[in-house]
């Protein structure tokens, strides 16, 4: 399958790797820039970093990180890559680096035998729907949803319930 590229504003040139441990600092304070986003501790991001770098991806412009996205293999099913966080800087939003992010992530090694895709999100985050309902149409795979952690049940009443959704079976072009 090819894949649209779809541009970044001209004006935004961006350079997306894995991210190093020294990325840690800087993705906590844009993860806490970045609303409705849970913010995790800074050792938690530092992790994400190092121990996941394989599976997460930074987008810098210049000397600013302008994206995050964390994921991991899932233990169980390892074709299934689950989308953790996305995070943009406010500088980058509305310009699909988010989309971007995600589809170069897909195209990493460590993702080389990924067939499906999953996230959670709550109902209320229209941008989240937005994101992955356009990279089930990019990536030409079939989105559905279901309760994964309960408003109630999980999370005592002090958090939306969170939705799992997700995306495939998917089938990505290495070289776009």
């Amino acid at each position: 399958m090819t894949l649209k590229n779809q541009a970044i504003h001209p004006d935004l040139d961006v350079r997306f790797r894995s991210p190093l441990a020294t990325d840690g600092s800087s993705v906590h304070r844009l993860i806490a820039s970045c609303p409705p986003l849970d913010t995790n501790s800074t050792y938690c991001n530092l992790l994400q970093c190092s121990h996941f770098s394989d599976t997460c991806l930074v987008a810098y412009h210049r000397d600013q990180l302008v994206g995050f996205v964390s994921a991991y293999l899932l233990p169980q099913r390892p074709g299934t890559l689950f989308i953790w966080q996305v995070a943009i800087g406010e500088i980058a939003r509305g310009q699909g680096l988010a989309k971007q992010m995600i589809l170069q992530l897909l195209r990493q090694p460590a993702c080389a035998a990924v067939t499906d895709m999953e996230t959670t999100i709550t109902e209320s985050n229209t941008t989240s729907w937005a994101l992955f309902t356009s990279l089930s149409r990019e990536l030409n795979a079939s989105l559905s949803s279901r309760v994964c952690f309960d408003q109630q049940q999980h999370f005592e009443g002090q958090h939306d319930t969170e939705l799992l959704v997700s995306v495939g079976p998917i089938s990505i072009n290495p070289n776009p």
